[in-house]
């Protein structure tokens, strides 16, 4: 574990996926910032001792931080943040610059400025990013960060490189204003198959930790399997379409590490309750093998707009996870009309924790609000395993026993174009 003065804050906060991992990591969570109030009350929920900025972050400034917070000068070792995504994502009706949600990371570059100097900054954000504009908001990023005094570098990883049962591909921007620090990224600790399918996507990642099979690569550890859904997911117990409940008893023992892991801490089964499927959607899953999707449908039962898809569509429409392999990306919407979210060998939707498993979420993480906004919640966020190795590995990069030695840099103009590192 870190030394309990290890301090983190989370701007844009979501339920506290982020936090979650920097908080596994041994870091203490100072204070957060979210506008969305059920999101705000889910983070509070499991940080209570941490100062809640539950408003708009252009209301936010670095005085009332202090003053609210008790946070004191040169006191913050990392502020994390990860601003609506909308606007970036690939799946976005429209991309634009123009769209207020590119440029809400200012506010954050802003705070900054204004006094909350944190020794690491780290943003995460959708890969789709690294294509708007013709690069142009990325270009942007970098500079409002090297403005500030603090070198900036980036890198698109995968969750299923550091152990969670799913394939997500998120951008992280890490930068510094401490001297003698080289910037870098966690390693990949498992191997996946997928390959990204959005723009740049070769040239920012680890390209090494896509396999068949576990490979050294470029380092000297071998790379390993992630777990399965059935590994996440198997030990919870069986509940019928649109029951479960908020708690409930564990049916059975951890049957494997990664159930080991999401259960340490928790003693009770919290957020086991899935949403309702309708008449015509059941019959329609009772045709969709695990690993199939709505290509295994009968015409006739078809919703009217898939029967004029092409067979080629919408690969995971009204899909049925597969057991033996790792999840899709978890969505903010856990409905089949959209995606793969119906259980293995249950006819039903996933649970709330189910999804929360699948994202790394531990047991002892709880969610308020209806069901269709903890879905919202869960599908939001970054999966703490993934936010863990990179807050384990900022750790790495900080001087020992605190010796920062004159290591602040003054506020600059030097935009540099391309700071991602190298792909792996």
């Amino acid at each position: 574990m870190s030394p309990p003065d290890l301090k983190v804050a989370d701007l844009f906060a979501g339920a506290g996926g982020l936090s979650v991992g920097f908080h596994s990591a041994g870091f203490e969570s100072v204070f957060f910032n979210e506008i969305e109030e059920r999101a705000a009350a889910t983070f509070s929920l499991n940080f209570p001792k941490t100062a809640a900025f539950v408003c708009p972050v252009e209301e936010l400034s670095a005085e009332r931080i202090r003053y609210e917070s008790g946070l004191e000068d040169d006191d913050l070792d990392v502020m994390v943040g990860g601003p609506p995504c909308q606007g970036f994502s690939i799946n976005a009706p429209v991309r634009s610059n123009q769209d207020a949600r590119n440029h809400l990371f200012r506010h954050f570059a802003r705070i900054v400025l204004e006094g909350i100097r944190p020794k690491f900054v780290l943003i995460e954000n959708v890969p789709g990013l690294v294509s708007l504009g013709g690069g142009t908001t990325l270009q942007n990023v970098e500079t409002a960060f090297e403005q500030a005094g603090y070198r900036v570098v980036y890198k698109i990883l995968n969750a299923a490189h550091y152990g969670a049962p799913q394939e997500r591909w998120r951008l992280f921007f890490l930068g510094t204003r401490l001297s003698g620090v080289e910037l870098s990224f966690p390693p990949p600790r498992h191997y996946s198959v997928q390959r990204p399918n959005f723009t740049g996507g070769r040239d920012h990642i680890f390209r090494h930790a896509i396999s068949n099979g576990a490979q050294n690569g470029l380092f000297d550890e071998p790379l390993r399997s992630s777990a399965t859904v059935e590994e996440a997911i198997g030990d919870l117990p069986s509940i019928p379409s649109g029951g479960g409940a908020a708690e409930m008893a564990y049916a059975r023992p951890a049957g494997n590490d990664y159930q080991s892991r999401m259960r340490r801490g928790a003693t009770t089964l919290h957020n086991h309750e899935c949403a309702n499927m309708s008449a015509v959607n059941l019959e329609r899953m009772h045709h969709v093998n695990p690993g199939g999707s709505w290509r295994d449908i009968p015409f006739e039962l078809l919703p009217a707009g898939m029967r004029r898809a092409k067979r080629s569509d919408h690969t995971r429409r009204y899909g049925r996870l597969h057991p033996e392999r790792m999840s899709p990306t978890i969505m903010t919407k856990c409905d089949p009309h959209w995606g793969t979210v119906v259980h293995y060998e249950q006819d039903r939707i996933i649970s709330v924790r189910e999804a929360a498993r699948i994202q790394s979420f531990p047991d002892w993480f709880r969610f308020k609000g209806p069901k269709v906004e903890q879905y919202r919640q869960v599908g939001n966020a970054v999966p703490p395993l993934l936010a863990q190795a990179v807050a384990e590995h900022i750790k790495s990069l900080l001087p020992p026993n605190g010796a920062y030695e004159a290591a602040d840099r003054d506020p600059v103009v030097n935009p540099r174009k391309n700071r991602s590192l190298a792909a792996g």
